[in-house]
């Protein structure tokens, strides 16, 4: 697949391999050429496994991408039979992180474009309104654009406002959940909730349309 082109980087890059550093001799040119061809060897099936979970060539050749660097970075220095176990460990943990933010993004964008009556918030399932993961590029932009203005707009907040929208939104907890976590009634969390809301929809006016 020609998309492979762009790991090429990756597994070419001279290895550091850790020690003195008077060690770059023959062992170390040795360790490199196996460690690279070992990233060789596993870059095709572990794209088809992040494409399989991520169902993004691009977003599954940067968790690979990703992967590979940490290994060359991390454990260049293991023995070689740890290599794969390595490599797939830290290749899932990549993609778990990918999806995570893929969700956490879908919870808190998926409000953004809605105007609702304050009445409706609690009726409102974020999770259903959730945009598409296959976007097309202006409208991933869009999304990059208004995800940076938010997480501003969120630092900005008050502390507790901030609490419970997050709570809310972003770990899908209900009132009396968030309630329970901040030690406050659920009163508390609705008008902290409220205040949050109104204010991230004032901040965030332009990406609203």
């Amino acid at each position: 697949m020609s998309a492979f082109a762009t790991l090429a980087s990756v597994y070419n890059t001279p290895v550091a391999m850790h020690g003195d550093v008077d060690s770059t001799d023959s062992n170390t040119t040795t360790g490199s050429r196996a460690l690279n061809q070992f990233l060789a060897s596993v870059e095709l099936k572990a794209f088809k496994i992040a494409q399989s979970a991520l169902r993004h060539e691009h977003d599954a050749l940067d968790a690979v991408q990703d992967a590979m660097l940490q290994l060359t970075r991390a454990y260049a220095d293991r023995p070689a039979e740890e290599w794969r176990p390595l490599f797939y460990r830290i290749l899932e943990n990549r993609i778990r992180d990918m999806q995570r933010r893929r969700t956490v993004r879908a919870r808190i964008m998926a409000w953004l474009p809605a105007h609702r009556d304050e009445e409706d918030e609690e009726a409102f399932d974020p999770i259903t309104q959730a945009p598409s993961e296959e976007l097309a590029p202006p409208r991933r932009l869009e999304l990059d654009e208004a995800m940076t203005a938010l997480e501003k707009a969120l630092h900005d907040l008050p502390n507790r406002q901030r609490q419970a929208f997050l709570l809310r939104n972003l770990e899908g907890m209900d009132v009396a959940q968030v309630a329970a976590a901040m030690g406050c009634s659920e009163g508390s969390v609705k008008t902290h909730h409220f205040r949050a809301v109104k204010a991230l929809r004032a901040r965030l006016g332009e990406f609203s349309t």
